[in-house]
C-alpha cells in the first residue's frame, strides 16, 4: 500500500512539474521573444522533455507495481485514449522543440536576429493546442482510475 502511495505521489508531482513548465513556455510567448527568452525557452523546453520521461516512467510504474494491477487499466478503454493523448502532445511538441533549437542557433550566428512573426504565431498556437489537450488527460485519468469506462 505504501508503494502505491508513493508511487501516486511521485506520478502526480511529475505531473504538475511537466504542466508548470509547459505553462511557463507559453506565458514566455506572450512577451516579446528576445534572445534571453529564446534561451530560456530552450532550456524549458529540455526540462519540460525530461518531466514527461519522468510522467511516463512513474505511470508505467503504477501500472505495473500499483495497488490496483495492470489487469484494472488494460481492460478499459481510458488507458488507451490516455496514452494516446499523452503521445499526441509529444508529436505536437517536436516542432516547437526544433523551432527553439533552430532560433537559439540562428541566435548564436546574428545577435541582430529576429523571430519571423508567422513562426512565432504558429508556434504559440501549437503550444495552445499542446495546453488543451494536456488538460484533457487527467479527465481520462479520473474515468480510469474509477474503472468507469469499461
Amino acid at each position: 500500500m505504501w508503494l502505491d502511495a508513493i508511487l501516486a505521489y511521485l506520478h502526480f508531482s511529475a505531473i504538475f512539474v511537466l504542466f508548470g513548465f509547459l505553462v511557463a513556455e507559453v506565458v514566455l510567448f506572450r512577451g516579446p521573444l528576445e534572445p534571453w527568452v529564446i534561451r530560456l525557452l530552450g532550456r524549458l523546453d529540455l526540462w519540460y522533455f525530461g518531466s514527461a520521461l519522468v510522467v511516463l516512467a512513474t505511470g508505467l510504474a503504477r501500472l505495473v507495481f500499483g495497488a490496483k494491477g495492470a489487469e484494472f487499466y488494460l481492460t478499459g478503454w481510458a488507458i488507451y485514449v490516455k496514452v494516446f493523448l499523452f503521445v499526441l502532445v509529444a508529436l505536437i511538441s517536436v516542432f516547437p522543440t526544433l523551432r527553439f533549437i533552430d532560433w537559439r542557433r540562428r541566435l548564436e550566428h546574428d545577435a541582430q536576429w529576429r523571430v519571423p512573426d508567422g513562426e512565432r504565431a504558429k508556434v504559440r498556437r501549437l503550444l495552445m493546442v499542446e495546453v488543451h489537450i494536456a488538460a484533457l488527460i487527467p479527465l481520462v485519468a479520473v474515468i480510469m482510475a474509477r474503472g468507469l469506462g469499461r
